[in-house]
């Protein structure tokens, strides 16, 4: 069966698309119609934001010697359709005639960046840019220049390169990504297969596309190919929109779907690469996951949206502010949060030490709590504790749910750092079904907290028959709801 993959685009991997607005603001660069045909005439804003376009080449150093038999020209072909870097042979070893390994400079891409200022600061994607030794930028007089790598932010896929140019550069101008609307046309111009200053237009296909990701994507039909990444996306009135980075593809090829960076979120990366050459997050310690429509009418949310806590890291910001598993996140520092991705973004944004107010959904109540933010560093999964051996008094009895419980001792508690719940210890047919455990910690069945089996038992006795509930389960680390439904 064949797949879509989300690829990127720099050469060697997949290009994305741009699209192109419509309106036309009072002092742009004027755009005509075209007569004959009725559509949007680009020259005027390709005269004025194409000087400014550059084209990108990477190298890297590799160690060459006798043994290299695939000439460069194969191996770039096969880096570009494949995807994947085919790095030179190593030089034999052992023999007399054996040459001693030298070091050699390769191409290892080719992509696009865009100036966004006259002193020479150049933006561009970060997989542009990953592992290269050296960066070379041409402008579109045919000047050369080896660029600095001032910093790359993966999460974000953003980099920011600069060089030095005796004279002030022609820098684009920058728009305002969260005013561009679907259906306006867009230009994308960039090198597609080392093409350089290469323009394709189409229109904006959706705004705030979830690829899972951090950032939410400009989607456009805007045709972009490899060497297209890092490329500026523009709207009708000359202004950059957006970073072309990916595309979504059943071959490896453009099909008519590609997705731009918005340009608000780039600006916000490239400052601080500027100010220090990395990216400093807001984090709160939490691991979440997406509401869907069934959970959100079984805890009758009205409609699906929010971030569900599935994880939440001990002496973190989140637990500090009393956050629990099986919360429900809907809005972070006066934004809602819509979807889980919402949230990560959101918390980024934040400046880390500010105290700020998180709405959240629990057992059916909202709670506005207060969160310091922490800083975002390399995540560490603290070890678990060994249970101390204790065992509990079990209360065993068949529900509606087919689920039989054991009440939680003190030890259970404390190393799973929960207050009540009970543990699963035998799961009828229907519940192994829907996803249910044995040791599963069943925290909430509804809006109702478990504290003991007795209690659970009660609550399940009042359910209704074929009525899909929600039940909060500590699994691990993490927790999650799973959907039972109740028997006679």
């Amino acid at each position: 069966m064949k797949k879509f993959l989300l690829t990127c685009v720099s050469a060697g991997l997949l290009a994305m698309t741009g699209a192109v607005a419509p309106a036309q603001a009072a002092g742009s660069a004027p755009q005509q119609a075209c007569v004959a045909c009725g559509l949007p005439d680009f020259t005027g804003l390709v005269e004025k934001a194409g000087p400014s376009v550059v084209n990108i080449r990477t190298y890297k150093k590799v160690a060459v010697g006798s043994g290299d038999q695939m000439d460069e020209q194969t191996r770039e072909l096969l880096r570009r359709f494949f995807g994947v870097p085919i790095p030179a042979p190593d030089a034999p070893k052992g023999g007399k005639n054996d040459q001693p390994n030298e070091e050699e400079e390769r191409p290892t891409g080719v992509g696009s960046g865009f100036i966004i200022s006259p002193d020479g600061y150049i933006m561009t994607n970060a997989h542009v840019v990953d592992g290269a030794d050296e960066i070379m930028v041409t402008l579109t007089d045919k000047r050369e220049f080896k660029a600095k790598l001032i910093g790359a932010d993966k999460r974000t896929d953003v980099a920011l390169v600069k060089i030095d140019a005796k004279q002030p550069l022609p820098a684009v101008q920058i728009g305002d990504s969260s005013k561009v609307k679907v259906g306006e046309w867009v230009v994308a111009i960039g090198s597609p297969f080392g093409l350089e200053n290469t323009v394709t237009a189409g229109i904006v296909s959706a705004k705030g596309r979830d690829t899972g990701d951090y950032t939410p994507f400009i989607q456009t039909d805007v045709a972009v190919n490899p060497g297209n990444s890092g490329g500026p996306l523009i709207d009708m009135r000359g202004n950059v929109i957006g970073i072309n980075s990916q595309i979504y593809s059943r071959t490896g090829g453009f099909m008519g779907i590609s997705f731009a960076i918005p340009i608000d979120e780039a600006m916000r990366v490239v400052e601080q690469l500027k100010k220090q050459g990395y990216v400093v997050r807001g984090k709160i310690g939490v691991q979440i996951d997406s509401v869907s429509r069934e959970l959100a009418d079984s805890l009758g949310l009205g409609q699906a949206h929010g971030a569900l806590v599935r994880v939440v890291e001990k002496g973190g910001a989140a637990d500090k502010a009393g956050v629990q598993v099986g919360d429900i996140v809907t809005s972070f520092n006066g934004k809602p949060v819509e979807r889980a991705n919402d949230l990560p973004r959101l918390v980024g944004e934040t400046k880390p030490d500010a105290t700020v107010p998180m709405q959240v959904l629990r057992m059916g109540k909202t709670l506005t709590l207060n969160v310091k933010v922490g800083e975002w560093v390399m995540d560490k999964k603290p070890g678990a504790k060994p249970a101390e051996e204790q065992k509990p008094e079990a209360v065993s009895k068949a529900n509606a749910l087919g689920v039989k419980v054991i009440d939680l001792n003190e030890a259970q508690k404390r190393q799973l750092g929960v207050s009540s719940g009970v543990l699963v210890e035998a799961v009828r047919n229907g519940a192994a079904r829907d996803g249910l455990r044995v040791g599963d910690v069943i925290l909430a069945v509804g809006n109702s907290a478990v504290n003991s089996a007795t209690q659970f038992n009660a609550i399940s006795a009042q359910l209704p028959v074929g009525k899909q509930v929600a039940v909060l389960v500590r699994r691990g680390d993490a927790g999650l709801y799973i959907l039972l439904r109740p028997q006679s």
